[in-house]
């Protein structure tokens, strides 16, 4: 599965048409997206002090299924691949979505269907 940190305009976007696609995706020619254990991290570099994204789950194969290209690329900032998708995604692709929460800390916490998974 990949994730995607969605702003909640784009998200109800994709809910009238049916495609999920972001700014990232105009401006750069691809959607951003993360394993599972790169989620917290990118949440804490770009969007601390947010309370209103979502978490969105995409199925890779149901992306393949629909023809949108996935492509692993190496981010040097990073010093990981990541998952960029080239093309705006089906919400047939989305698998579960969440409120992605902060604690009491004020640092970002995976939704407990995600923690239990890494248990």
């Amino acid at each position: 599965m990949l994730y995607r940190l969605a702003e909640p305009a784009d998200w109800h976007h994709a809910q009238q048409t049916g495609f999920f696609a972001s700014a990232d995706l105009a401006a750069e020619g691809f959607i951003h997206s993360s394993e599972q254990h790169q989620i917290l991290e990118t949440a804490r570099r770009y969007y601390t002090g947010r309370a209103d994204l979502l978490l969105l789950e995409w199925d890779e194969a149901a992306l393949a299924a629909a023809g949108v290209r996935v492509e692993r690329e190496w981010v040097a900032g990073r010093q990981q691949h990541f998952a960029h998708v080239f093309g705006p995604v089906p919400l047939a692709a989305v698998r579960r979505h969440w409120p992605l929460e902060a604690g009491e800390g004020g640092d970002f916490q995976l939704p407990t269907a995600l923690r239990t998974l890494g248990e």
